[in-house]
């Protein structure tokens, strides 16, 4: 090895025991020091500052929770029929990355086919790259059975995901739409009874909680917690489907006959305030409560073009078709008010039922600079304030009016509360209008007096006009009366009282005004309402259809309200067409009769007897009708009534003469005593006919009263409640046997 080598060598080794400088040393051990006091307060701040956030955060990767939805309460009527209730359906979606790629287009064809689906749009979604896709929603088990049938046969059982859910469904569709509402689709209540008593209805949904390791497999079920689902609670209402259903019949064709935009119908029982029907026409379908056709759109805009609605135009159009004209329309009361302005006038001491020449028309009156005339241009002259009530006389009542004055007419508007919402546990409840303190003056009193230039709803007329029928008390009005919990052991059951608001006026103040109403349709202009073998009260009402400056455009509205029967109310009921067509647009030739109508069912149907004939079964003995053609009408009727039968026939002068050509039931069949027998003659042999209403449910007596305030003939088998009928819901001419069975 050469010298210069060697010299490296010794350089090398004496580089490598070299010792390292202490200030390296120094700096790395304060680096550490520092790294240290970091960690430590990393820690610190990650134990006692995020310390609670991060044991949360963990805890809801470790736990996986399950929602159980709970079950929706259902609604009934007051006699526990089902008119809302939840059934178990499902929902259907998939997984686009789990359906394997040959049979993607399969997959699209059988799920188009099976739910009646666009096959290029569901094709897409089968080939999509989202991870959940939801086919259908609230699929019934029919369906979901022939997909489940479909995935066995072709051997699919991945991709295709089949979740149980709920469907609200409306046994009677449109039967009391208005009343009920609806629900969403994720089953929260929109409208009506849905909408107000959602959370009662819906419940409170419950939640099993696990503990899962990181591929969110559970850990152990000790750890489990249940917290249990509470169901909603079912609702009973205060409504009565077979009242209901003859609300709306007579109001449906009370609309169409009359050519009016729509109409509306509500009854109560006056002692408790109880909603015994309430309807709105047109309906709509609670099953299907989003569908507007073209026939509906143009019923409401007859000048608009339905294709060329914008998108908020049809909502608009929508939320109009929901509304309960009952409860959320104000409307001028027009004549129907004068009930009011009476009992205001009898409570005060103002004036009495008959004081001979109390109230003087000439056909109009002078009121400030104008002149405003009475109802049908009409003078009734020299008037009693019970007649200027049957006659609806506008000017007498405006002097009555003018009489009483604002101060104590909005004292008494206020008690029957009409300046304020009634309360009823319903949505959409609107308010009154009526004019402010600062803008009276004499035309506003005026017209106010006969029921104009103000507007209340009909639900407000009605409680106001049940307080005089049950004897001056104010009650608010009930919808639901009980609320029924099924999640405990044993039913748990609230009943929600009547409640009485306040007295308004005297009960001998309220039987006089009850004793004018019935005069107003034994004598006055309501005697198309009334009602054979009972005692009916009423008013009728024409208002307006005016502008904001008080100028008319036609009738507005035409209305009739009633009581029965007059003695004891058990029923006040209120009916309203609105804007009709027609060139006798008055309440007591629109309204009344169909009122009429429909207190001819519904009273029987309340057990409410009548006066007119004998209802029970031992009065019902059968007899055969005697052969009365070629007779006199004279005879023919002797004849009838000496068998214990009652003959129909058409006026006529002529009776001793003429001879009767048919009847109906014929000769020998077998009828019931007080049985009804139509008699036509060659003057008069235009049949009458008419339509037999469902008995379904109805008692002996009261099918009989029903048929025979109709003029047709009963024949039973069977005791209890009618379960079927020969014939109903067509129209038959007078004297026609329906021969129902009982159950």
């Amino acid at each position: 090895m050469n010298k210069k080598t060697k010299s490296k060598k010794r350089m090398s080794k004496s580089s490598i025991n070299k010792p390292v400088p202490t200030k390296r040393i120094a700096l790395l051990l304060i680096f550490i020091f520092i790294l240290i006091i970091f960690l430590i307060a990393k820690i610190g701040w990650l134990q006692f500052v995020q310390g609670s956030q991060l044991k949360e955060a963990a805890s809801r990767q470790q736990t996986l929770n399950e929602v159980i939805s709970p079950k929706r309460g259902s609604i009934y009527d007051t006699n526990g029929k089902a008119l809302a209730i939840s059934a178990s359906v499902d929902t259907v979606s998939i997984n686009p990355s789990k359906i394997e790629s040959e049979n993607k287009e399969k997959v699209a064809q059988a799920l188009s086919d099976i739910f009646e689906l666009d096959y290029e749009t569901t094709l897409s979604q089968v080939k999509s790259n989202s991870s959940v896709v939801t086919i259908a929603k609230k699929v019934e088990q029919d369906k979901v059975s022939l997909l489940k049938s479909w995935m066995s046969d072709n051997k699919i059982s991945s991709g295709i995901n089949i979740d149980e859910d709920t469907k609200r469904y409306y046994p009677y569709n449109s039967l009391a739409a208005h009343i009920i509402g609806f629900t969403g689709t994720d089953s929260q209540g929109l409208y009506g009874i849905e909408a107000k008593w959602d959370s009662t209805l819906t419940g409170v949904a419950g939640k099993i909680v696990t503990i899962a390791d990181v591929n969110n497999s559970e850990i152990s079920s000790d750890a489990s917690q249940y917290i249990e689902v509470e169901n909603g609670s079912d609702l009973y209402l205060t409504i009565d489907v077979n009242i209901q259903s003859i609300l709306e019949k007579y109001l449906e064709q009370g609309v169409s006959k009359s050519g009016s935009k729509a109409g509306s119908a509500i009854a109560m029982n006056p002692k408790t305030g109880d909603i015994l029907g309430m309807a709105t026409y047109p309906s709509y379908n609670l099953n299907d409560p989003f569908v507007l056709t073209d026939e509906e759109i143009r019923s409401m805009l007859p000048d608009v073009d339905p294709s060329k609605l914008t998108s908020t135009e049809r909502a608009n159009l929508l939320y109009e078709k929901w509304a309960d004209k009952n409860v959320s329309s104000a409307y001028e009361p027009g004549s129907t008010f004068k009930t009011i302005m009476t009992a205001v006038a009898l409570e005060e001491g103002y004036t009495k039922e008959e004081i001979a020449n109390d109230f003087n028309c000439t056909g109009s009156i002078e009121v400030a600079d104008r002149i405003i005339r009475c109802a049908s241009h009409e003078v009734h002259g020299s008037q009693t304030l019970k007649q200027a009530l049957a006659n609806s006389c506008n000017v007498a009542f405006i002097q009555l009016g003018q009489r009483i004055g604002f101060n104590v007419l909005y004292k008494y508007f206020r008690a029957f509360g009409l300046f304020e919402r009634t309360g009823i546990a319903i949505t959409g409840e609107s308010s009154s209008r009526f004019f402010d303190e600062s803008e009276q003056g004499p035309v506003q009193l005026a017209t106010m007096s006969f029921g104009q230039r103000f507007e209340i709803t009909p639900l407000q007329l009605v409680t106001a006009v049940s307080s005089i029928a049950n004897g001056g008390k104010l009650m608010q009005p009930r919808i639901v009366k009980q609320i029924v919990s099924t999640d405990s052991e044993s039913t748990n059951t609230t009943t929600i009282d009547p409640v009485t608001v306040r007295t308004v006026i005297s009960e001998e103040t309220a039987k006089k005004v009850c004793s004018m109403m019935q005069y107003v349709v034994t004598d006055g202009g309501g005697k198309r309402a009334a009602v054979k073998g009972y005692t009916i009260g009423g008013k009728t009402g024409t208002s307006e259809n005016t502008t904001l400056n008080g100028t008319s455009r036609g009738v507005g509205s035409v209305s009739f309200v009633a009581i029965a029967p007059v003695e004891d109310s058990e029923i006040v009921l209120l009916t309203v067409l609105y804007e009709p067509n027609t060139s006798s647009s008055f309440g007591s030739t629109l309204v009344a009769p169909i009122v009429g109508n429909m207190l001819s069912e519904i009273l029987p149907y309340m057990g409410i007897l009548s006066d007119d004939t004998g209802t029970g079964s031992s009065s019902m003995n059968l007899v055969s009708v005697p052969n009365v053609k070629n007779k006199t009408l004279t005879e023919a009727i002797k004849i009838l009534k000496n068998a214990g039968l009652k003959a129909s026939y058409a006026d006529t002068a002529n009776a001793n003469s003429i001879l009767v050509t048919e009847q109906v039931p014929a000769e020998g069949s077998s009828v019931y005593t007080n049985s009804t027998v139509a008699l036509y003659t060659k003057q008069n042999s235009v049949r009458t006919s008419v339509t037999v209403p469902d008995l379904t449910g109805y008692t002996l007596a009261q099918a009989r009263s029903v048929l025979s305030n109709l003029n047709l003939n009963l024949k039973y088998v069977g005791s209890g409640t009618v379960s079927y009928q020969d014939i109903k819901d067509v129209s038959v001419e007078e004297g026609t046997i329906i021969t129902v069975t009982l159950k």
